[in-house]
C-alpha cells in the first residue's frame, strides 16, 4: 500500500541518510517514477525532505527530523517483540540493552498496538537449541563480539577436529552467527584466501589486539552463511545407501534422509518404501540404520549390508547366550 511505502521511505532515510531515487526504488521494488511520486506526496504532507540533483545527489531528511512509530501494523508491532531473543542477547552482553529497547518501543506504541505486541509475547516463546544439546561454554563470546563491532584483529588458540588439534590463528572477525544454539564466528586470516567459519566454543585462548581491519565492501554475512551451509551439506553427504523402510521406519528418519524417503514415491504392496538415502559415511550409515532395527533393510552398497548383517549376527549370538 502507498501509505506503508511512504513510511518505509521515511524510515530508510532516517536510518541510512542520503539515498538516491534509484536506491530507494531498489529497496521498495518499485520504479524510479513511483519514488518521484512518493517523494512529492511527502513534500505535500509537510515532511522536511529535500533532494539534490546530479551524480552525487539524492534525498535526505532535514537534520533532527524523526518520524514516530505510528505506522506499524499490528503484525509488525508483534513481530518486533519476537526479534530480541533474550538468551543470545545475554550471551553477547546485550541483555540490558535489548530489554531497555523493548521497553522504549512498547512505550512508543499506541495502546491498540501495545496490547497486540503484549499478546504476541505471551503466546509465543522462541527456544532455538535442540532438546538434547548441551549449552556451550562460550566465555570468549563477548570479546569476539566486541572485536567484530570495533574491527579488531584476534589472536586465538583454536581446537580443531583434525591433527594438529590445537593451533594458533590470527583472525579478522567479519561477523557472528547463531545456529541451533551454537555460536560461530566468520573470520578471515590476514593474507588468506577468504573467510572461514570457526566455532566460538572451541576457542581456548583469545587476545583482542589493537590492530584494525576492514571488512570487504562486497561481503554479505547472510549470503556467506547460506553458501557455507550449502557447501557443508554437499561435503557431508557424499555417499548414499539403497534401503527399504517400513512405514514406521520412514517416520523415524530426519533431515536429508527423511526428505529422500518422502520423495521416493509410492510404497510397495507391503507398505514399505524403497529409497536412495544420502549418508555421511559408511560408519555413520551403519549406526544410523542399525538404530532403525527391523524397520529398515539396507540393500546396498554390499559392504554396508554385509557389515550390518555381521553386527546383527553378533547381537543375536550375544543375546542368545545372555541367560547362560
Amino acid at each position: 500500500m502507498k501509505s506503508g511505502r511512504l513510511l518505509t521511505i521515511l524510515l530508510l532515510l532516517q536510518t541510512r541518510g542520503r539515498m538516491t531515487a534509484a536506491q530507494l526504488a531498489a529497496e521498495l521494488e518499485v520504479s524510479v517514477r513511483t519514488v518521484y511520486r512518493d517523494v512529492e506526496a511527502l513534500h505535500t504532507a509537510g515532511v522536511p525532505l529535500y533532494g539534490d540533483a546530479g551524480h552525487r545527489g539524492g534525498y535526505e531528511l532535514l537534520a533532527g527530523y524523526r518520524t514516530r512509530l505510528t505506522g506499524l501494523s499490528a503484525g509488525e508491532a508483534g513481530a518486533l517483540f519476537l526479534t530480541g531473543l533474550p538468551g543470545p542477547a545475554a550471551d553477547l552482553g546485550l541483555g540490558p540493552a535489548v530489554e531497555g529497547a523493548r521497553l522504549k518501543l512498547r512505550a512508543a506504541l499506541p495502546p491498540g498496538l501495545r496490547e497486540q505486541a503484549d499478546r504476541m509475547s505471551r503466546r509465543f516463546h522462541l527456544d532455538a537449541p535442540g532438546w538434547y544439546a548441551e549449552d556451550d561454554d562460550v566465555p570468549f563470546l563477548p570479546a569476539v563480539a566486541d572485536a567484530v563491532w570495533r574491527g579488531r584483529v584476534l589472536d586465538v588458540r583454536y581446537r580443531r577436529w583434525t591433527e594438529p588439534t590445537d593451533v594458533d590463528r590470527r583472525l579478522e572477525p567479519y561477523g557472528l552467527v547463531l545456529k541451533a544454539g551454537r555460536w560461530y564466528v566468520v573470520a578471515a586470516r590476514p593474507g588468506g584466501s577468504g573467510p572461514r567459519t570457526y566455532r566460538v566454543d572451541r576457542i581456548l585462548r583469545l587476545t583482542v589486539t589493537e590492530d584494525g581491519f576492514a571488512v570487504p565492501d562486497d561481503f554479505d554475512l547472510a549470503a556467506h552463511w547460506r553458501a557455507h551451509q550449502r557447501d557443508f551439506h554437499a561435503r557431508l553427504h557424499r555417499d548414499e545407501a539403497l534401503v527399504r523402510l517400513s512405514p514406521r521406519g520412514v517416520t523415524r528418519l530426519t533431515g536429508a534422509a527423511a526428505r529422500a524417503a518422502a520423495a521416493a514415491g509410492t510404497p510397495d504392496q507391503d507398505g514399505w518404501t524403497r529409497a536412495r538415502v544420502p549418508v555421511e559415511s559408511m560408519d555413520r550409515a551403519h549406526d544410523q540404520f542399525l538404530a532403525l532395527g527391523a524397520d529398515a533393510e539396507v540393500l546396498g552398497p554390499p559392504e554396508l549390508r554385509a557389515r550390518l548383517a555381521a553386527t546383527a549376527r553378533a547381537l543375536a549370538d550375544r543375546y542368545a547366550g545372555a541367560g547362560r
